[in-house]
């Protein structure tokens, strides 16, 4: 998966980035190329080794497709009640965040929020809801190319049936 700049790509858990430019820089004798990302949402900016792009899990960002996949399984309410210690369903959703998938991701924000409606968040989970809203919401605004606002409302009628 080859990116130029000015493209468009997702880094795991940190969100939707804008490919700013292509390095090559020596390090002990050894060359390496890399790919320049600047995150859209903080402004960091992220060296990512282009040999070991797609096994970090950098990505395009998705298409209608799979914009279509994620509603759905934000829609999903015939999921199981996950009865599961509050660290053992921490450890199980943060891994899914850290995939960068947007399928895992949506799974976790909508099963935060069925839980959201059942009980009150603890911190740790109102802070992994923010962030799986938080990717999500970046991305399918970046796929739909609409503003956020247009996604965050979206979800919030999703959540409020």
């Amino acid at each position: 998966m080859d990116f130029k700049v000015g493209d468009k790509a997702v880094y795991p858990a940190h969100g939707v980035g804008v490919i700013k430019g292509i390095e090559t820089q020596d390090f002990d004798e050894i060359r390496q190329t890399f790919y320049v990302l600047k995150i859209l949402d903080n402004g960091m900016t992220i060296m990512v080794p282009v040999e070991n792009a797609s096994a970090i899990g950098m990505r395009p960002v998705i298409n209608e497709i799979q914009v279509e996949k994620v509603y759905e399984i934000l829609r999903d309410r015939d999921v199981p009640t996950d009865n599961q210690t509050w660290n053992r369903r921490y450890r199980e959703y943060m891994n899914k965040i850290q995939t960068g998938d947007p399928i895992e991701v949506g799974k976790v924000l909508r099963d935060l929020a069925l839980l959201r409606g059942d009980k009150n968040l603890s911190f740790g989970e109102r802070k992994m809801y923010d962030q799986a809203h938080g990717l999500l919401v970046q991305e399918l605004s970046v796929a739909k190319d609409c503003d956020e606002k247009t996604i965050e409302a979206e979800i919030e009628t999703i959540f409020a049936n």
